[in-house]
């Protein structure tokens, strides 16, 4: 089977933030590239790979005119797990930034050093990296 489309391009996660500007800035800070950004929709990408950040304004229909945003939850129900080579930068920088950390920095049992954290509409992003071995 023959791919569609470049395989960056598919399986892409939209994002409804309260605020694209406040977000796509929060996503640049950790690294992210600008790929569009159209006022109330931006594109932004993780070594090629595209994360879609849209507000309810994007939809430009009426079908969403309505429409409320829920509450950010305490924890989200997925996240997007990023790759990296230097987890505890990362963590340095997400501390920085004030983000709000949801599983603290660790050692994981599955091979991987890494921590969960939320974005500014309470999305889950987790940094890692292969745990050293010893």
């Amino acid at each position: 089977m023959s791919n569609y489309v470049p395989s960056t391009e598919q399986l892409v996660s939209e994002i409804v933030c309260r605020d694209v500007q406040r977000s796509a800035a929060f996503y640049r800070q950790l690294g992210f590239e600008m790929v569009r950004d159209d006022g109330d929709f931006a594109i932004v990408a993780w070594e090629g790979h595209q994360l879609f950040l849209g507000e309810l304004a994007s939809f430009h229909n009426h079908e969403v005119e309505h429409v409320e945003l829920p509450p950010i939850p305490p924890f989200p129900a997925a996240y997007l797990r990023i790759m990296v080579p230097n987890v505890d930068d990362y963590w340095q920088l997400v501390n920085a930034m004030g983000a709000r950390i949801l599983v603290p920095i660790a050692d994981r049992y599955y091979g991987l050093r890494d921590f969960i954290f939320a974005d500014p509409d309470g999305y889950g992003l987790r940094f890692a990296s292969a745990s050293k071995k010893e």
